[in-house]
Order: C-alpha cells, then sequence, then structure tokens
C-alpha cells in the first residue's frame, strides 16, 4: 500500500506502519505491534499516542492487558476537513498580520537588500507589486514608464491591470516615450526626454523595481528593499508630478 496519502496527512513512517498493522491485524496489544512492525515498544507508544489524538484509535483493557483498535477508516476523511478548516482558520490569521509583518520586515535593518529577477522571471515582479500593495494602507503605486520595456514587464502577466483593479490598487504612471493607455484606477502623465531612456522603474511601499535593456536589448530586473530608498523615490517622484 501506497504510504504516501498518509503522510500528507501528518503520519511520518512508522505511525503509518502501525496504522496498517492495526487496520489488518484487528485489536492488538504493544506487544504484538511491535513483533508485527519490528519497531521497539517505544516507537509503538509514540505512534499509538498520535493516532489515539488524532481520532484513528482507541484503547480497551481486557483482563490486565490494553488492547489497541483502529477506528473505522472513514475517520481519515474527517481528519482531512480538520486539516482544511485548521488551514483556513491559519490563513485568515496570517492574512491579518500580514501588514504587521511587512512592517518588521522592513525596519529589519538599514541595509538595502536587493534581488535580481532574470528575464524570464519577470512577473514575479508585478505579483510582488499586487501582493505588497494589496497589504499596505496607500494601495498605491507610482511608474516611470518607458518605451521599449514595458512590453517585456507585462507580456508574462497580460492580465496584470485586470488583477490590479480588482484588487482596488492605484497607479500613478509618467509616461516617458510614447505608448501607454488608461485601463482604471490610474492617472497617467507624459514627460517629454531627447534621450532615449532604457528603464523602467516601480515604485511600491518599501521597494523599488528597475527593469533595463542591457546592449543586447535583454531585460533585467533589479527589486531593492529598503523604506529609506522608497521614500527617496517617492518624494522624487510626487514632487515631479506636481510640476508636470
Amino acid at each position: 500500500m501506497n504510504i504516501e496519502i498518509f503522510k500528507k496527512l501528518g503520519m511520518s513512517d512508522k505511525i503509518a506502519q502501525i496504522y496498517q498493522s492495526l487496520l489488518s491485524l484487528g485489536p492488538s496489544s504493544v506487544r504484538s505491534l511491535a513483533q508485527e512492525s519490528g519497531l521497539n515498544r517505544g516507537s509503538v507508544y509514540d505512534a499509538l499516542k498520535w493516532l489515539e489524538d488524532k481520532g484513528l484509535v482507541s484503547f480497551y483493557h481486557k483482563d490486565t492487558k490494553q488492547f489497541f483498535v483502529a477506528e473505522h477508516p472513514d475517520r481519515l476523511l474527517f481528519l482531512v476537513q480538520e486539516q482544511k478548516q485548521e488551514a483556513e482558520r491559519s490563513e485568515k490569521e496570517l492574512a491579518k498580520m500580514i501588514p504587521e509583518l511587512v512592517a518588521l520586515h522592513h525596519t529589519g535593518g538599514d541595509r538595502p537588500v536587493a534581488r535580481y529577477v532574470p528575464a524570464g522571471e519577470l512577473n514575479s515582479i508585478l505579483e510582488d507589486v499586487l501582493f505588497t500593495c494589496e497589504h499596505s494602507e496607500e494601495k498605491m503605486y507610482r511608474i516611470y514608464s518607458a518605451e521599449g520595456v514595458k512590453e517585456f514587464l507585462y507580456e508574462q502577466f497580460p492580465t496584470f491591470s485586470d488583477a490590479r483593479i480588482a484588487k482596488g490598487i492605484s497607479v500613478r504612471a509618467i509616461a516617458i516615450g510614447e505608448g501607454g493607455e488608461l485601463r482604471g484606477l490610474d492617472q497617467r502623465k507624459k514627460l517629454s526626454s531627447s534621450e532615449e531612456l532604457s528603464t523602467y522603474i516601480i515604485i511600491y511601499p518599501g521597494k523599488t523595481a528597475f527593469v533595463s535593456l542591457d546592449r543586447k536589448k535583454q531585460p533585467l530586473g533589479v527589486v531593492i528593499e529598503n523604506e529609506g530608498i522608497f521614500r527617496t523615490e517617492k518624494a522624487v517622484f510626487d514632487s515631479l508630478w506636481d510640476k508636470i
């Protein structure tokens, strides 16, 4: 029998072995289970304790001996439901804690943390923008949109704007060059430049992402996580925004 499904329920190899032995043997003593499984009595006791706590095993006394018996296998389905409900409760509790954890993470040190993102994983930057903004108070980010770069960034996440709007996240964009369109919850201004710029910048809570083209016109992303850098970039952007 494949015990992988048992392991997904939290059983170790030894616990799964004892459980299967009980199913096949019927009511059994610790001694008989140890002989059947080849495990020492201490391991058998530990396994039975776990199974009993999960409601998969019960016991009774006969004469001076203690016998253990496996509950009906349907109990495994109840265990799955209990674990599912517990996971849902944990998810809700964790969701409430995320803003506090993010705040602690941002204040965990003054040294900026840089993460390099290769061309094939640029969508991870956009996913991080959505996640971070969704759990921030402002729910907004800012971008310098450079013509010729954004195509590389969004081609891996074509539904990004729809996901952003669905989460109620707004954006201010300063477009450098041609192109760009309004999709909802966004504002756009244009900045004229005599130079051809090849860096797309995203400024979002606690982080600043840069996507640039190398000499071979291949994109490379860098995400810098630092509250001080974020606030500086945000202040410069907002000042420029008000003047355009």
